[in-house]
């Protein structure tokens, strides 16, 4: 029991289109396997139409009036349209927010590290939020935080549009850049 577990890793996406005899309406716009509108025919003459060239009535469209179906093989058309879903999941895009910390005696280098670690996150599409914690009496020395912020944005070797300039948080202050 546990190897048959194992072997169903892949996520079945299942799309409900009727086929052939599940469809049942009186009329239906049919289109052929080349994508070639043939017209309002009814069902029991487009059913006979896809049996000759021995493939499937699929229906497209049930919204529609009246409902659009298409002659097509029924296992290359969900196979198209599951590498279709596939493919829209595969190009959303991505709208996180990664953050960036740095303090205010950050060194000259461990900043240009940090600069470097913004740049990947800006071209891979996500914004990034750059962090200044203020401890103690840091806390005093709130136009040195601009400053190095500052410093931060300066160092970045792309152009980058600020979404939310500069704000005073609780521990700090924080900015949100974006390309």
């Amino acid at each position: 029991m546990k190897s048959l577990s194992l072997s169903l890793k892949r996520k079945i996406i299942f799309i409900s289109n009727r086929v052939n005899h599940q469809i049942r309406v009186p009329q239906v716009r049919l289109v052929d396997e080349t994508g070639k509108q043939i017209g309002v025919v009814p069902t029991s003459q487009a059913l006979q139409m896809a049996m000759d060239k021995g493939l499937d009535l699929i229906e497209v469209s049930a919204k529609s009036d009246p409902p659009v179906c298409r002659i097509a093989d029924y296992g290359k058309f969900q196979y198209q349209k599951e590498k279709q879903a596939r493919q829209q999941k595969v190009n959303q895009k991505k709208s996180g927010l990664k953050g960036i910390r740095i303090g205010l005696n950050t060194a000259k280098h461990d900043l240009e590290l940090k600069v470097n670690q913004a740049e990947n996150f800006l071209k891979k599409g996500y914004k990034v939020r750059i962090e200044i914690i203020l401890r103690g009496r840091e806390k005093a020395f709130g136009n040195m935080a601009r400053q190095k912020i500052g410093e931060f944005k300066s160092l970045l070797s792309e152009a980058v549009s600020v979404e939310q300039g500069i704000t005073r948080q609780p521990r700090g202050f924080s900015m949100i850049i974006g390309k």
